[in-house]
């Protein structure tokens, strides 16, 4: 029995939580994964799994071998990566999450020149404004917004935005401009439904006075392609990040409004793999996103 492959397939045993579920992550069939464990218990001298009808779960010595195991793969995985960047560069297959309308405006017009400097790099990307299951869609890392679910997520912030209000000139020109966040109560919003958007925001000015408001509208959306597609058709005002509307704002076909008030900001994270050491594949990803956002930041104050 090979040890490395045992200890593999235990881990995605106890991530994936059934021998049939993990044999489809394998690619393998489930006699052969029960097999491999079999064997491993065996070997060790040791149970490692709860069956119940709930399905399966690590005894204290499976989540011990669990916690070894799992550092010895990413051990293994950094030495072999090690040596392939030293002398390619970085190479193989890099599974990327991010939402979609993220990742259109400001990651994939720009990853051409990471794979540039990557020739042996192949990227998959699974655009979802959802926060997808990391480890059961074999992603390396995801690009999530706003609040993160799980406190124990292994994640690191890597840029903010301002949030605004915004709306095209022909909406302002027809609805008038709100000189207050009061103003926005007479005005048709666009509400954004998912978490971190919502009707009810909390303005605030250096001077320190605060206001709360409650936007109200005909239109409410549950994905940012939709927000922008009924804003782009002067169909109401919106509370948004930057990075949302970066094109209209640059261009003037969308402009932002109450600029001397403060919107709670928005944090883009690097979210790896919960128990998983962040791959170098990953890490430069993350850092070229990052660089990416910092360049345009910059030009933004110099501009």
């Amino acid at each position: 029995m090979d040890r490395m492959v045992a200890m593999e397939t235990f881990i995605t045993v106890v991530d994936a939580g059934s021998f049939s579920a993990a044999a489809r992550r394998l690619k393998l069939g489930q006699p052969a994964v029960s097999k491999t464990v079999a064997q491993l218990e065996e070997r060790l001298g040791a149970r490692l799994l709860l069956r119940s009808t709930r399905g399966l779960s690590p005894t204290d010595a499976g989540q011990r071998f669990y916690d070894h195991a799992l550092r010895a793969i990413d051990e293994a995985e950094r030495a072999e990566q090690a040596v392939r960047d030293s002398s390619d560069g970085l190479s193989g297959r890099l599974r990327i999450s991010a939402a979609v309308t993220f990742a259109r405006l400001h990651v994939l017009p720009a990853l051409m020149s990471f794979l540039d400097q990557h020739p042996n790099l192949s990227i998959d990307i699974i655009l979802d404004d959802r926060s997808v299951d990391l480890l059961e869609e074999g992603v390396d890392v995801a690009l999530r917004m706003g609040a993160l679910d799980d406190s124990n997520m292994t994640a690191r912030r890597i840029s903010t935005a301002r949030r605004v209000v915004v709306g095209t000139p022909s909406y302002f020109a027809e609805a008038g401009v709100p000189q207050t966040p009061h103003d926005l109560s007479r005005h048709q919003a666009v509400v954004y439904s998912v978490r971190g958007g919502g009707e009810s925001w909390l303005f605030s000015r250096s001077d320190g006075s605060d206001s709360n408001v409650t936007l109200s509208g005909r239109i409410s959306v549950n994905a940012a392609e939709g927000m922008r597609t009924a804003v782009l058709a002067h169909m109401g005002v919106a509370v948004a990040s930057e990075w949302m509307f970066a094109p209209e704002l640059s261009n003037g076909a969308v402009q932002a409004v109450l600029t001397e008030w403060m919107l709670p900001p928005i944090d883009l994270w690097a979210v790896f793999p919960s128990g998983r050491m962040a791959t170098m594949k990953a890490r430069a990803f993350v850092m070229f996103v990052e660089h990416l956002l910092n360049e345009r930041s910059s030009a933004d104050l110099t501009a």
